[in-house]
């Protein structure tokens, strides 16, 4: 029998072999890789079902990685039921798998429909993991657990039979009023209840619109660069992109008889992502005037909002909207956490029996004990209490990362976005190639995305798109000057190039 010892060292051989050849093929961090091999070796048979994983720290020296890119990774694979953990005794691989036994068979082409094609083929998420860096993901460390189990097992207790069937309503009428509220005071919305439809996040607001609002081969404005997840839901509605150019601005649409008429202009006018323009009310204006030309949909997605820093507060395009055309969208999860996956859709009046009928019968909505456990939340002030809290907190954050990045920058590249929200965009000179500073920032522990990647046609943008939310304050005074020194490398080595 091989000693345990042995066993450890040719296992993290092999997986440093895996690393450096899957780095080479598709690059990103390094915990997805390391991922990525040991899925491959469990699943190819070659750690068979009850071998033992060396212990994380052992790992992370043998591969000379960090131990949280180790615990990161098997961590994943535990959640994927690949491996098994106990306290006290190590981790595994599940018992339960068996290697079944290889036999000839004719490999069958899956077909997928084109509009499968354009879904898989419009932008990606898959290295959107939650590691220090990653724009769009909060820190939800600080929710107050305690309070909002109470509430949810309260409502359980006392729910009654209509509680657990779908909502015909558009939601939980009490949390639909303190949806009301809230939008009269934070954004000066005046809306009524019959308005507000609550929805599993802006996602599905996005798919709605899109499904009831626009027919299949109709034209959607979007932004370039662009919200990937938006694209994705537009493409799976099966509406043609027309990327419009994001300027300091905000979106900059041209009118003209070249331009394909939009049914749906989508924007991110208080804090552009990826780009973070915030629009002013001139531009929002604009947006208004064509959306009046075409008779078009706006589509106003008020993701982050509730962070504002610096500077007055921009009004909503919606409460600027005199043509009953914008439909104002927003989510819960950004001041509380993302699996709640809770978000409040806003439309005209006029168009609110058409909404109700459409979203009861598309998405058969439920989860009223959990809306009613929010409303009260929000009704108790704990969600004006995480909002004051948050805050204080990211800007904080904010602080510390733009007083590590702005030393580095010098004249070749600046900052945007800083005055709103949970991230950033560093923008750098057309001539670097931002995809690949990523990916060796990637390589540290650390993620950022390239400015790049979100374009839908553009090829003149190149920056990273930094996020603050979810690294503590301690992880971005550590890794901060790490991320300002990528950076001035990459600026430096460009200086000598031109």
């Amino acid at each position: 029998m091989i000693g345990s010892n042995i066993l450890t060292t040719m296992l993290s051989e092999y997986l440093a072999g895996q690393i450096d050849m899957l780095s080479a093929q598709q690059g990103g961090p390094k915990h997805r890789l390391l991922y990525e091999a040991l899925r491959r070796a469990v699943l190819g048979g070659k750690l068979l079902a009850g071998y033992r994983i060396p212990p994380s720290r052992n790992l992370a020296l043998d591969l000379q990685i960090s131990r949280n890119t180790v615990v990161a990774a098997l961590n994943r694979l535990s959640s994927e039921g690949l491996l098994t953990s106990h306290v006290g005794r190590g981790t595994y691989v599940n018992g339960g798998l068996m290697k079944k036994p290889a036999r000839r068979q004719q490999r069958q082409a899956i077909r997928l429909s084109g509009r499968g094609q354009r879904i898989l083929n419009t932008f990606s998420a898959a290295e959107l993991e939650i590691y220090p860096f990653t724009s769009g993901i909060v820190d939800f460390s600080a929710f107050p657990l305690g309070v909002w189990r109470r509430l949810q097992h309260k409502h359980w207790r006392m729910a009654y039979p209509d509680m657990l069937d779908y909502s015909y309503s558009g939601g939980h009428a009490p949390l639909r009023n303190a949806v009301v509220g809230y939008l009269r005071v934070f954004r000066n919305l005046a809306v009524d209840v019959e308005q507000v439809f609550i929805t599993s996040g802006t996602q599905q607001s996005i798919e709605l619109c899109a499904q009831i609002l626009a027919d299949y081969n109709d034209t959607v404005w979007l932004e370039d660069p662009a919200y990937w997840g938006a694209a994705k839901a537009f493409v799976a509605a099966g509406l043609h992109l027309h990327p419009v150019p994001v300027d300091g601005l905000g979106m900059a649409p041209i009118v003209s008889k070249t331009v394909p008429a939009p049914r749906l202009i989508y924007v991110t006018p208080s804090h552009q992502y990826p780009t973070g323009v915030v629009m002013p009310i001139s531009r929002r204006q604009e947006i208004l005037t064509v959306a009046r030309k075409y008779e078009a949909w706006v589509l106003e997605d008020d993701y982050d909002s509730e962070f504002r820093f610096s500077g007055p507060v921009v009004e909503a395009i919606a409460s600027l909207d005199t043509d009953q055309r914008v439909i104002y969208m927003g989510s819960f999860s950004k001041v509380l956490y993302p699996g709640l996956k809770l978000g409040y859709i806003v439309v005209p009046k006029g168009l609110a029996a058409p909404m109700m009928q459409a979203h009861y019968d598309l998405n058969r909505p439920g989860q009223i004990p959990l809306q009613a456990a929010l409303a009260e939340f929000i009704e108790m002030g704990h969600f004006t209490a995480a909002l004051r809290s948050s805050r204080q907190s990211y800007a904080q954050r904010r602080r510390s990362l733009l007083d590590a990045l702005k030393p580095c920058l010098g004249t070749l590249a600046h900052i945007s976005g800083a005055e709103q929200g949970l991230h950033l965009c560093v923008n750098l000179p057309s001539g670097i190639d931002d995809k690949a500073l990523a990916q060796r920032i990637g390589s540290t522990g650390l993620s950022v995305r390239a400015l790049s990647a979100y374009c839908v046609t553009r090829k003149d943008l190149r920056g990273l798109v930094i996020g603050y939310g979810y690294a503590p304050l301690a992880e971005i005074q550590r890794h901060g000057p790490a991320l300002a020194r990528s950076i001035k490398a990459a600026l430096s080595s460009y200086r000598r190039d031109i």
